[in-house]
């Protein structure tokens, strides 16, 4: 049986001559074509082979893609944030082969530069192993012209969207994962290069204005230990969003800045605003006329913002919740209280936002309702004390560039220990002169004379005091506080 059917097969011989056969009669053909049809038919019939087959590869390409389109606006014309952070995100993604960009600065307070890209180019980019075409396209509606000049501003009148284009097969990873990451890119990118701005609230609404305030952790004349735990708390907090969210507290952290004044409150709230590049709102209750007045005001603030509350001992006479008296009423026509201030803080209108930060600013805490001190209403007590030693290094690097120890530093550091001198009165001092030694020869004759004046001011008490028969020993009564934790010049406590 197998011998049979391996003699059927045909012989190498007979394949080859079929196939010098076919290719003769191939080759005849092909002459007679040449040689019969004219040259204008051949060019028409090879024109149609190619079209037919172009047309039918572009089709099967086409029927493989999809295009995601992103309009700047919808059919009631607001915004579309998603057309914005493509915006910013794909002027990011530039090559050296990009013809056109546009370029902005938002004002002239501005330090920085938004670059965004032109009409009608196109970025290609590679995301876990997709090729996601994107391409910013624009109309006018007065002009329907799809050509237009490259170089010519897009106005409030042109249509303007963004089209992705990729395999259909990928849509999952382009909707699920590629476009979040870039609206997280593009928000990493925002809180990194905008510019921070100051609000005040007046007439009914926030006002901004560039933050041109230049304070750091690293200019401000606090304990070292002290500026470290305050920059962890800040850090820990901001990380901590689905803790806040699994625990059910809103995602808010309050401080308490106090002491006298010159101690640098305001410069270390900016330090706080330029080190986690939050906006600064600014608010003197004085301007709130009713507890939902300040309901307006929270649903006006930003997430990723500081509220500052300055001055709260005197910006407005708080009364008690519980006291009916007239004496204790508001002195002002405000309807604005305590409680409502309160529920602010931490009720149920404090869930209203993400990621913000609460500062109250006062020179005498023991003025304030011991109800808006307590833990979840303001978290960390910082006190903000004289200056210290270390205090005054830092001021002295900062002021004068010295890093090295000065001949004139042991004596400035037994003034200090001897009189009571802020940073602001220091600082003063160390901006005299670009001479370094004049400047530490002003601050050592203004620390004398600071203490020869409270020398005096003393011996006129005991005086008195004697000559009325009173006793003249100095009583000082020690007030604990819970957790606190006590430095050369800043003492916080965690609540």
């Amino acid at each position: 049986m197998s011998m049979m059917s391996f003699n059927a097969l045909p012989s190498a011989a007979a394949v080859y001559g079929a196939y010098a056969s076919v290719s003769s009669s191939v080759m005849l053909l092909k002459t007679t074509y040449y040689q019969i049809v004219p040259l204008q038919v051949q060019e028409y019939i090879n024109s149609a082979i190619s079209r037919f087959f172009t047309k039918r590869i572009i089709v099967e390409e086409e029927n493989s893609l999809l295009t995601l389109i992103i309009e700047e606006n919808d059919e009631y014309n607001y915004s579309n944030h998603l057309f914005d952070s493509f915006e910013l995100y794909m002027a990011t993604k530039a090559i050296p082969t990009t013809n056109c960009l546009r370029i902005f600065q938002p004002s002239n307070k501005s330090k920085q530069l938004t670059t965004k890209i032109a009409q009608q180019e196109t970025i290609t980019e590679f995301y876990e192993g997709v090729t996601i075409t994107c391409t910013f396209r624009f109309r006018d509606s007065k002009d329907t012209s799809e050509k237009k000049n490259q170089q010519e501003r897009v106005s409030s009148d042109e249509k303007q969207w963004f089209e992705l284009c990729f395999e259909k097969e990928h849509k999952d990873v382009v909707m699920n994962s590629y476009i979040p990451f870039v609206l997280k890119q593009v928000e990493a990118l925002e809180n990194s290069k905008k510019d921070l701005q100051l609000y005040s609230y007046s007439g009914g609404s926030w006002s901004p204005t560039v933050l041109q305030h230049s304070s750091t952790f690293e200019t401000l004349a606090m304990e070292p230990s002290e500026k470290k735990a305050l920059m962890d708390d800040l850090d820990l907090f901001v990380k901590r969003r689905d803790y806040f969210k699994k625990v059910g507290r809103a995602w808010k952290r309050g401080y308490l800045l106090y002491g006298p004044p010159g101690t640098g409150k305001s410069s270390l709230v900016a330090a706080m605003a330029n080190y986690l590049k939050f906006d600064i709102f600014d608010l003197q209750l004085m301007n709130v006329g009713s507890d939902s007045g300040l309901r307006r005001l929270l649903m006006g603030i930003e997430n990723r913002s500081i509220l500052v509350i300055e001055d709260i001992d005197c910006s407005i006479n708080l009364h008690d919740r519980n006291t009916l008296a007239d004496d204790h009423k508001p002195k002002s026509n405000s309807q604005f209280t305590l409680s409502g201030l309160l529920n602010f803080i931490d009720g149920i209108w404090s869930s209203c936002g993400d990621e913000r930060i609460i500062i109250f600013t006062t020179n005498y805490k023991d003025k304030l309702d011991p109800a808006l001190l307590r833990p979840g209403r303001m978290d960390m007590h910082i006190h903000m004390s004289y200056l210290t030693m270390n205090g005054f290094k830092c001021l002295a690097s900062t002021y004068l560039d010295m890093k090295q120890q000065h001949w004139r530093f042991r004596e400035i550091e037994e003034l200090l220990e001897s009189v009571e001198a802020t940073p602001a009165e220091v600082a003063e001092e160390l901006m005299r002169s670009c001479d370094a030694d004049v400047c530490l020869g002003a601050l050592v004759d203004f620390l004398k004379e600071k203490k020869r004046k409270r020398a005096s001011v003393e011996t006129n008490n005991v005086e008195h005091k004697t000559n009325n028969g009173e006793s003249t020993t100095d009583e000082v009564e020690l007030l604990p506080e819970a957790k606190r934790i006590k430095t050369n010049g800043v003492n916080v406590t965690a609540t």
